[in-house]
């Protein structure tokens, strides 16, 4: 898996790619699943699903996890078991990073609100803060998968 920098994340965020699909996107190859389904099936979910919720990066990561050990089968408990811990291992490692997991709380505003999200537009932090939380949802999915 490449390694995603601030950069290149602020560089999709200008061109409408959003955090989930960054996060889910880096590493869907390497999973067997075409980048561009991974595009596709990870849009909705950017900027916690546009509540300002689950942040996408989590969201993004969880579906990645799940995709390389989340069982597929009835009456697979070991696999759900071992999936539920990368999960836990992963928001844990978010958490102490980012300080939530929740989108709202990571920037400070509701990017859902109108008036939040001009907020968060003119202080720039799409491209501040979400290129470095996508930075280390990145580092830390690649650990833990």
């Amino acid at each position: 898996m490449e390694k995603v920098t601030e950069e290149f994340a602020a560089g999709c965020f200008k061109t409408g790619i959003d955090c989930s699909q960054i996060v889910f996107g880096h590493c869907a190859g390497k999973l067997g699943l075409d980048e561009k389904q991974a595009m596709r099936i990870s849009s909705p979910f950017g900027g916690g699903m546009w509540h300002a919720e689950t942040c996408g990066c989590v969201i993004g990561a969880l579906m990645a996890i799940g995709l390389k050990h989340g069982n597929d089968e009835a009456n697979q408990p070991d696999i759900k078991q071992n999936m539920l811990a990368k999960k836990v291992e992963f928001e844990t490692r978010f958490k102490e990073k980012n300080k939530s997991l929740i989108c709202r709380e990571i920037l400070g505003y509701d990017l859902s609100k109108e008036e939040e999200m001009k907020i968060i537009m003119d202080k720039g932090l799409l491209f501040s803060v979400c290129p470095r939380v996508v930075v280390s949802a990145c580092e830390i999915l690649d650990e833990v998968l």
